[in-house]
């Protein structure tokens, strides 16, 4: 199956908060029969939160070499955001108290790509009736 982590997950994997990740989740990445995803949009949150300092991974000394790891340690494969998710997004119904473009832009790709998001933000849920398949990691 073909999942798409949004940026909370990733922020666990690479500060190995694994105390944040349910076993759930836990199985779907550590199950090789499954490819794992993430979004460039991700990438630019998780940088953003690296030079804030909000996510410290003791593992990796600077921004890049996290990054790198996601795809060489981790085995995700980052994808690019596009103009299929463009429009996906344009037409997405978002509720008024969910105001998080990233959020928004992540949402859209999984529903474009018709993968599975992996994510631990609850306001995720709300997207389902508009086809969203969402894994929720119950932290």
């Amino acid at each position: 199956m073909r999942y798409l982590l949004d940026t909370n997950i990733l922020a666990f994997l690479v500060s190995g908060d694994s105390d944040s990740i349910s076993n759930d989740t836990k199985e779907i990445l550590s199950n090789h029969q499954n490819l794992l995803f993430a979004s460039s949009i991700s990438l630019v949150e998780l940088l953003q939160l690296f030079r804030i300092r909000k996510i410290q991974p003791k593992a990796f000394q600077d921004a890049l070499t996290m990054c790198n790891a996601i795809e060489k340690e981790f085995y995700i494969k980052i994808i690019p955001f596009a103009k299929e998710h463009v429009s996906t997004l344009s037409k997405l119904q978002i509720p008024a108290d969910h105001n998080d473009p990233f959020d928004h832009a992540i949402i859209a790709q999984a529903m474009s790509e018709k993968m599975t998001l992996v994510s631990s933000d609850k306001k995720f849920k709300e997207y389902v009736p508009q086809q969203l398949r969402l894994a929720f990691n119950r932290r």
